[in-house]
């Protein structure tokens, strides 16, 4: 493996602070330069991450990353918990971008790590 495959979470900041990050690497891709690829995921404030990233979602990206399974059901079946809430976990960790689904319906985690920035400056303009 050339680099390890991982998620960057930040936490605060504002859009500008994204389309700074965006410009960023761009412009350093129209200079000829290859940027290491990111995978960035923005919450806007702590608890926004607190209320998505619990400890039985961890241990749920921790299986898939280990074990890609081939529905919700398989899932939760493997994991000893109520579909129900396991398919709320899917489906909170899937909207922002730490769960990828197939068309076939399966589920992985395929990065090896999450890194978490967490901005204390004041926020800008």
């Amino acid at each position: 493996k050339e680099h390890a495959m991982k998620k960057q979470i930040i936490v605060g900041g504002t859009l500008r602070d994204a389309a700074k990050r965006v410009g960023e690497t761009w412009n350093a891709a129209l200079r000829g330069e290859t940027p290491e690829p990111q995978d960035n995921v923005t919450f806007v404030s702590w608890s926004a991450l607190s209320s998505v990233m619990t400890d039985k979602r961890h241990a749920l990206l921790k299986h898939l990353h280990l074990h890609p399974e081939k529905s919700i059901r398989a899932l939760s079946r493997n994991l000893g918990r109520d579909f129900k809430r396991v398919h709320q976990d899917v489906t909170a960790l899937e909207n922002v971008g730490l769960i990828e689904r197939e068309e076939d319906g399966s589920l992985s985690a395929r990065y090896e790590q999450i890194q978490a920035t967490i901005l204390i400056e004041a926020d800008a303009a």
